[in-house]
């Protein structure tokens, strides 16, 4: 099928599906001309989705709509990451937001000031934070967190980046949104890849709109999780739920992805530092673990025949603007 209004597509998604209302649609696409002339590509624009939320922003609101919609209050949410992970943060925030709580089992990754401020404001947002020793006895943390969040209140379990097919087409959405904000469609965009689930989303989304963008894939995390079959794996049971309630979408597009998880989840890289410090002197705030590392990639390659690249920005830094736990 082919998509002639975008905008009635996302609003029959909604309709049908009853996501919670947690962010600010659409995020917006930002102009980067003086960031392109630097980084040697003739047209950069950026899918701030940092800005997704004045409670806490980033990617991950786009899921959490879909997953902590019709939960009671009181739920609690139990979910999964590192101690620098912004889902269990963004989790955190917005159950609260949902008259809910967080509980967090969690496994260490490499300190960075990121890392340490996402820990740090998880510890203070979620109602619970079960922190493993290693990742080996992540699993022992991951029961005691669901056994003692029984204590809180009916229990829901989110899996870790929210990485779930309802979660997945709130990024198809954002992909979606691209129609109404570009003239034409970009060349190339580029995200890193974790979980998988925006990767899944904006490959559901080109393949809706019928774009010949290609989708780059930057794997931050092990092979293991990060990989092409789980992400396709991801968009078609988006694809799947969307078509028991009547709206049938097109098989997603594959990607193409290349590695730049360097030494492991979480260590920066020499070319994610790099890429890092360009960015901060255009005024954008890349972190170490996933924005980094994708952004490195245009650094590094060949630029060809591409003319026109959407970067997606998927961090928000805590701050000032996380609202504190009721």
């Amino acid at each position: 099928m082919s998509v002639s209004d975008p905008v009635q597509l996302v609003q029959k998604i909604r309709a049908a599906l009853a996501p919670r209302s947690l962010g600010d649609w659409p995020t917006p696409l930002e102009p980067a001309a003086a960031l392109a002339g630097d980084v040697g590509i003739a047209e950069l624009s950026l899918k701030r989705e940092d800005r997704s939320s004045a409670r806490y922003g980033g990617n991950k609101v786009r899921g959490l709509e879909f997953l902590v919609a019709g939960a009671a209050p009181g739920t609690a949410f139990v979910t999964v990451g590192g101690t620098g992970s912004t889902h269990c943060l963004a989790t955190a925030v917005h159950a609260t937001a949902a008259r809910c709580r967080a509980v967090i089992a969690q496994f260490p990754q490499p300190e960075t000031p990121m890392s340490q401020a996402v820990a740090a404001a998880c510890a203070a947002h979620a109602a619970l934070v079960v922190r493993a020793r290693s990742r080996g006895t992540l699993p022992l943390a991951m029961v005691e967190a669901w056994h003692r969040a029984r204590a809180l209140g009916p229990r829901r379990w989110i899996p870790g980046g929210g990485a779930q097919p309802s979660a997945v087409v709130g990024h198809l959405i954002a992909g979606l949104e691209l129609a109404q904000q570009v003239v034409e469609p970009p060349d190339e965009i580029v995200l890193p890849l974790g979980t998988g689930g925006t990767a899944a989303g904006v490959a559901l989304a080109i393949a809706t709109l019928r774009w010949p963008t290609r989708v780059v894939a930057v794997r931050v995390a092990p092979a293991l999780v990060a990989n092409r079959w789980r992400s396709l794996w991801l968009a078609h049971g988006a694809r799947r739920l969307l078509a028991r309630h009547a709206v049938p979408l097109p098989a997603p597009r594959s990607l193409e992805i290349v590695d730049g998880v360097g030494q492991g989840y979480g260590w920066p890289t020499v070319d994610g530092e790099a890429a890092a410090r360009l960015a901060a002197r255009h005024g954008l705030v890349l972190d170490p673990t996933y924005g980094a590392k994708a952004f490195a990639f245009l650094l590094r390659r060949a630029t060809g025949n591409v003319h026109r690249v959407v970067f997606w920005h998927t961090f928000a830094a805590p701050g000032p603007t996380v609202e504190p736990a009721a």
